[in-house]
């Protein structure tokens, strides 16, 4: 199958978080195939291949699999019709609405050129990673023996597609992707009729208050200087009109970028949840659990200045660019820190440049974004074509640029 024909395949049969199995069967087949010794099932459905050749450094490409509980709204003939079981066993849509697919076909594309080089040495290690959109997959694979089966790396290499202009790369020197904290809150009272509010204790007004308190975290607690996002992204209490609950549930979550902001956000939302259920007389403490989390991934200075130039050789001076800080998260940093190597993670510009006529700047390119659809958007889909081509000669010559030389 060619890249084009692999990445129609994927895009059409997206699978969710840790039901990764027929992607991962893909790229095990198509490793084994180009003179990869693989290991199936590390952390789930995770997929590894190691290709060594001689002592020198070990470079590790990394790429997500996992697809998003999204109804695909893009009108193209390959768009997803699949559907697939949710963490709470829901029936739901599933699409590549991240580009994960995109991900996936590149490195198969690197992988299959690198094996066929013969002008590199040391070891080269391509990972498929499931779970990426629960930002779990990551951890799953390093809980799971990883760097106990895999040489540690003198790098991790990887990339996410992002609706730049094709042609273009996003890399910045440190916080690239921000931390992510999502948190389940349960604020418990005492319910009864709707006629007779005095005789309870109201989760829902002390849900409310909750989240008019927590607008103030960021506006401040936080200085100006920093970053932090705080979203209450649902509140789910009660049945009836009449009925005053017993309980209401929040769901928020915290993006960051620093480890002080990220530890200030988060002990503030802690300090208002437990004085907003102290204020409303209840008489059971609120329950907060972390229901999803990751570090911010930071890109390694040194690391950088290798790669960037590399880079350019794909893309051309000028066309690899500081996109500044992004809020989105990922959890390719924890194989990094696990793994105890820098890391250098770049934007694939995957939109139709055509969009980007009037764009002369960056400040261009972002007004031209803003007009797109954006990654988890059900209308978001890259163009096949340079996409694939500049994702899998990105990924190829980063690698180069760490690997060995024959002599």
């Amino acid at each position: 199958m060619s890249l084009e024909e692999v990445y129609l395949d994927l895009h059409a049969h997206p699978e969710l978080s840790f039901a990764e199995v027929r992607t991962a069967g893909i790229a095990a087949r198509w490793l084994r195939e180009h003179g990869y010794d693989v290991i199936g099932g590390v952390g789930g459905t995770g997929v590894v291949g190691i290709l060594a050749r001689s002592h020198g450094p070990v470079v590790l490409l990394r790429a997500d699999m996992d697809a998003l509980p999204v109804q695909e709204a893009t009108g193209l003939a390959y768009a997803s019709s699949a559907r697939g079981v949710d963490p709470d066993g829901h029936d739901v849509p599933v699409m590549h609405a991240c580009g994960h697919d995109m991900h996936v076909t590149c490195l198969l594309g690197a992988a299959a050129e690198l094996s066929a080089d013969p002008d590199w040495s040391g070891t080269l290690v391509v990972l498929f990673q499931p779970a990426e959109e629960l930002v779990q997959g990551a951890e799953a694979m390093v809980a799971d023996g990883l760097f106990d089966t895999v040489p540690r790396p003198d790098v991790v290499l990887g990339q996410h597609v992002a609706p730049l202009p094709a042609g273009t790369l996003g890399l910045r020197t440190g916080p690239a992707f921000a931390a992510t904290d999502s948190l389940r809150v349960t604020m418990t009272g005492a319910g009864g009729h709707g006629s007779r509010p005095e005789a309870t204790v109201d989760p829902v007004v002390m849900a409310a208050a909750t989240v008019m308190r927590l607008q103030g975290v960021v506006s401040r607690e936080v200085a100006g200087t920093d970053t932090a996002v705080v979203t209450v992204g649902a509140l789910r209490a009660g049945s009836k009109s009449n009925i005053i609950p017993d309980h209401a549930e929040l769901l928020l979550n915290v993006r960051s970028y620093e480890p002080r902001v990220r530890a200030t956000v988060l002990a503030a939302i802690t300090r208002i949840v437990e004085a907003e259920a102290a204020a409303s007389g209840t008489l059971v403490a609120p329950r907060i659990e972390t229901i999803e989390s990751a570090p911010a991934v930071v890109n390694d200075p040194q690391a950088v200045a290798r790669t960037w130039p590399a880079l350019e050789t794909v893309v051309g001076e000028g066309h690899v660019v500081d996109p500044g800080p992004v809020t989105g998260s990922e959890d390719v940093g924890v194989l990094a820190t696990a793994g105890q190597a820098p890391c250098v993670f770049w934007l694939l510009g995957g939109a139709d440049p055509l969009a980007f006529a009037g764009a002369h700047d960056l400040e261009g390119i972002r007004a031209a974004m803003a007009a797109l659809p954006s990654n988890h958007s059900p209308a978001y889909a890259p163009v096949i074509h340079p996409t694939i081509h500049i994702g899998v000669s990105s990924l190829v010559a980063a690698a180069r640029a760490w690997l060995g030389h024959t002599v």
